[in-house]
């Protein structure tokens, strides 16, 4: 059965995180047995998480990466398509507004996860409320903003 480790953090967090988002992940890979891995694909948190995962699939190539969309894609990126994870759309998300698609897309996320990794540093927006989530529903969550 895979071991779901995901991420929320904020579109503009910097690469000042970068080795610390780095190291987490790889702890989860090695001392909880995460191999699978959700990512939201939005802002540069997003997309730290994703370049990072891609790299260590060279190290760890039983991992698996996807990206869960919020919204049905409309067409593929030609130039990028090598680098991009296989995707997920989940299920009934088709008939919530568009308007909430991302916040139902978070909560189905933080459902299917065991470990939630983020960067949060403010008590507002999506990625806030998200680990918010997580944290109610019992899910182990690391906040790398709380670590100074």
């Amino acid at each position: 059965m895979a071991i779901v480790c995901s991420f929320f953090g904020h579109r503009d967090a910097g690469d000042h995180i970068h080795t610390a988002l780095a190291a987490e992940i790889e702890r989860h890979i090695t001392e909880y047995h995460a191999d699978t891995f959700y990512v939201g694909g939005y802002g540069q948190f997003d997309g730290m998480a994703d370049r990072i995962l891609y790299d260590m699939k060279d190290r760890w190539p039983h991992i698996s990466v996807y990206r869960i969309l919020a919204y049905l894609p409309t067409g593929v990126d030609k130039n990028s398509a090598e680098k991009q994870h296989p995707t997920i759309y989940p299920e009934g998300l088709e008939t919530v507004p568009r308007q909430f698609a991302i916040t139902r897309r978070n909560r189905w996320i933080v459902e299917q996860s065991e470990y939630i990794i983020g960067y949060v540093c403010t008590s507002w927006g999506g990625a806030h409320e998200a680990l918010e989530y997580a944290k109610r529903k019992g899910k182990s969550v690391i906040n790398l903003a709380e670590r100074g």
